[in-house]
């Protein structure tokens, strides 16, 4: 509860800083967003925060605006979370998809600092304003899994927003039954889908349950109707890849930074 009449000896934080380092508020503040001011030495992010006089608040001597860049967080989204409609597996018609997700969670509620591949090599400090103003344009259906992209970066938004009909897309797709003669090589090419057909399409046993999928401009229900037409039915479908980024060995629920030199 916030207290309508607060200690008048109590001041913002930010005001605090910007008096110490004789700057604007608004600096104060990225620095403070930035993990790079302390309070009895503990990093506190919030520039609201308030402090007493007595208090001591430490700038750290490496603080640097240079560091406040937008970030793009990949995620092993477990089935069963919502993040955006259509794409690799999705239910045959919107109606049947909307009943499938009605009630899901959001995606975007497994991204905090808990969540944070430990094992991440970007060397990026992982900061709360990393998880404010993202954006997907990276639909995964509601029961799959596998790789989404969330984003603060308005050049990575504008690429996946124009470029994701053309990026390839890979995906391990479990399928249960028995495969009709021929069936790869009609799953590679010869299929319809919606009445129209297919282009080529590169599709591999992964093992005897599993196949790998890559594929551009995928959409919604395409895959189970290629398997159902060979005589599988789907059982899961994993995204691992999109563009050249892959998902690599993120756990489920987990997510890492894309790196500098990565691109999709």
């Amino acid at each position: 509860m916030t207290d309508k009449h607060p200690d008048p000896t109590h001041i913002r934080l930010a005001k605090r800083v910007a008096e110490q380092l004789n700057c604007s508020r608004s600096t104060a503040e990225q620095f403070i967003e930035g993990g790079f001011v302390s309070v009895d030495g503990q990093i506190e992010e919030a520039p609201g925060a308030r402090v007493r006089p007595d208090q001591a608040v430490t700038v750290a001597p490496d603080a640097s605006l240079l560091e406040l860049t937008p970030v793009t967080l990949l995620l092993h989204k477990p089935a069963g979370f919502e993040a955006g409609l259509g794409l690799p597996g999705a239910a045959t018609g919107q109606a049947a998809h909307a009943s499938r997700s009605q009630g899901a969670q959001q995606a975007l509620t497994l991204l905090s600092a808990a969540s944070h591949l430990p094992e991440d090599a970007s060397g990026i400090r992982v900061l709360q304003r990393h998880f404010k103003q993202l954006e997907c344009f990276t639909p995964l259906p509601t029961e799959a899994s596998g790789l989404v992209v969330y984003t603060q970066d308005k050049r990575i938004a504008r690429k996946l927003a124009e470029d994701i009909e053309v990026l390839e897309q890979e995906c391990i797709v479990e399928v249960k039954g028995e495969i009709a003669q021929n069936g790869l090589q009609r799953l590679c090419h010869g299929l319809s889908f919606n009445g129209r057909p297919l282009p080529p399409i590169k599709v591999s046993w992964q093992n005897e349950t599993k196949l790998r999928f890559a594929l551009k401009g995928i959409r919604p229900g395409q895959i189970p109707a290629m398997c159902e037409a060979v005589g599988l039915a789907v059982v899961g479908i994993k995204r691992i890849r999109i563009g050249r980024v892959p998902l690599a060995k993120v756990p489920e629920g987990q997510w890492r930074y894309l790196q500098p030199w990565e691109k999709f």
